[in-house]
């Protein structure tokens, strides 16, 4: 399951699901034990019954036992009416083994099935009570019957045979469980509603705070808090240990701020002084070949920390929200023109065609001129610079459903699908050939400065790249809101 909803309802109506199994088997098992019970009370209650109207005749003197026109013993014909009185299945044999008396239920039986019958009471002895519960082969009934002696009864009885069939007992026990089956599926589906609203009622604070967490993980909200709730439950002392923990971060990333923005600031100083003094050395007359080539690659990597320091200044003080915009209208042609001539003489050192293009009609939005520019330098020149040589990169400023959208695409080397989620992330380069190291190096932060600055305007920028075939990224800012959507070309 995805959800802890949906496995709390799957868990609650499992257990139900369970419960009621258990219970059904339970109450089953309670109800046929009982409706059994029942049945040998009664097979014993008749047996009795019948032994005692024997008894009772025989005791009186009367005529117990008489011979049919074949000479053979049966029982008397009144004694025989009185025990038609009696269900189920009764048998009353002589000492002998003869059967002398059979109910309704008996005669109904095949010659086999009556013939099991008189040998179960017959090797039952007459000594002893014998009780069971028997399936009468091949198609008989199940029988729990009760085999008893009949001493009382005179010299001339064998046994009485007394049996009831088990299928009505085991009736209602099936019946009560088949109603339990009927009513298990919609009591399922009302346990998982009841259980999937349990659930989410329960839940709710818990996806409160992940809402909440979500808004302030942007690292420029950890100002914010929690609110605690009353209860001092899990969930609030779950609250109470994120705003803790939200509180140190706050401070961590104060500290890490403050530091970079210090740290930037100091260093500028020193990198000024110190390329001003590599820049005095190198037109010094009558250097050394080897000397001059060293104070170029000095002046070069002096260069490259003044860049790296800038871009931290700027991305501590974006952090800090001291970044300050300076807007004013602007025609994005001309920034997009300026970049470009930048473009071509890197594209033109690199071996690589640079084409820009634009709308003839202004383009004329509310946007901070430098920070624009710097933009778009920073696509321009990591184009550039990750395309080989002999390969395009094309700059298109257009407008598209009301923005304004500025598109750079290059046929480079491309970046890995796994690589594209972290190429705004500061820092992050996708491989070796984009270290510091190679024959690209950089900083890591233009990108990051790159979205910061598209963010900053109401905009956003995007990427999407095939390894071998080149990237593209695509800024999108708001359109104009002064009325000048498009003019006349100045």
């Amino acid at each position: 399951m995805a959800t802890i909803r949906a496995r709390l309802t799957a868990w609650y109506a499992t257990a139900l699901a369970a419960t009621l199994a258990a219970f059904a088997i339970v109450l089953y098992v309670s109800r046929r034990q009982g409706s059994f019970q029942d049945l040998d009370r009664r097979v014993r209650s008749e047996a009795d019954l019948s032994a005692a109207i024997l008894a009772s005749v025989y005791r009186a003197g009367g005529l117990v036992v008489a011979l049919d026109t074949l000479r053979r013993p049966v029982l008397a014909q009144d004694v025989a009416a009185t025990l038609e009185a009696v269900p189920d299945y009764l048998l009353v044999t002589h000492a002998q083994g003869r059967v002398l008396f059979a109910s309704a239920d008996a005669r109904a039986l095949t010659f086999a099935e009556f013939e099991r019958l008189r040998q179960i009471t017959t090797s039952a002895g007459a000594d002893r009570l014998t009780q069971g519960t028997i399936h009468i082969e091949p198609n008989g009934p199940t029988l729990h019957y009760s085999v008893r002696p009949l001493p009382e009864a005179g010299p001339q009885f064998g046994a009485l045979f007394m049996g009831a069939d088990i299928g009505p007992a085991l009736l209602g026990p099936e019946q009560l469980v088949a109603t339990l089956l009927l009513a298990l599926v919609p009591g399922l589906i009302l346990a998982v509603l009841v259980g999937s609203l349990i659930s989410g009622r329960a839940l709710e604070p818990v996806d409160r705070i992940i809402g909440e967490v979500g808004d302030i993980s942007d690292g420029r909200s950890l100002h914010r808090r929690l609110a605690v709730p009353l209860e001092r439950d899990e969930l609030g002392r779950l609250t109470v240990t994120l705003n803790q923990m939200m509180e140190r971060l706050e401070r961590s990333f104060a500290a890490l701020r403050r530091f970079t923005a210090e740290a930037s600031h100091e260093l500028k100083t020193p990198l000024t002084v110190l390329r001003s003094g590599v820049e005095r050395a190198i037109t010094t007359p009558g250097l050394p070949r080897d000397t001059l080539e060293v104070l170029e690659e000095v002046l070069q990597e002096v260069n490259r920390m003044t860049e790296l320091v800038d871009a931290l200044l700027t991305l501590a003080r974006a952090d800090e929200g001291r970044a300050e915009l300076h807007k004013e209208p602007v025609d994005l042609r001309e920034i997009v023109a300026e970049a470009g001539e930048t473009g071509e003489l890197l594209a033109e050192q690199a071996g690589v065609t640079m084409d820009v293009g634009t709308s003839g009609a202004a383009v004329v939005v509310s946007v901070d001129r430098s920070r624009i520019r710097q933009l778009i330098l920073n696509l321009v020149e990591n184009a550039v610079k990750y395309t080989p040589r002999g390969g395009s990169v094309q700059v298109r400023l257009g407008q598209e459903d009301g923005r304004v959208t500025l598109t750079v695409a290059d046929s480079g080397i491309g970046i890995a699908p796994g690589d594209l989620p972290h190429v705004f992330d500061r820092f992050w380069r996708a491989d070796t050939a984009r270290t510091r190291t190679g024959e690209r190096p950089g900083t890591g932060l233009g990108l990051a400065i790159c979205k910061w600055i598209a963010e900053a305007h109401g905009g956003t920028i995007a990427v999407t790249s095939r390894p071998g075939r080149g990237t593209t990224f695509v800024v999108s800012l708001p359109g104009p809101t002064d009325g000048r959507t498009v003019g006349p070309s100045d």
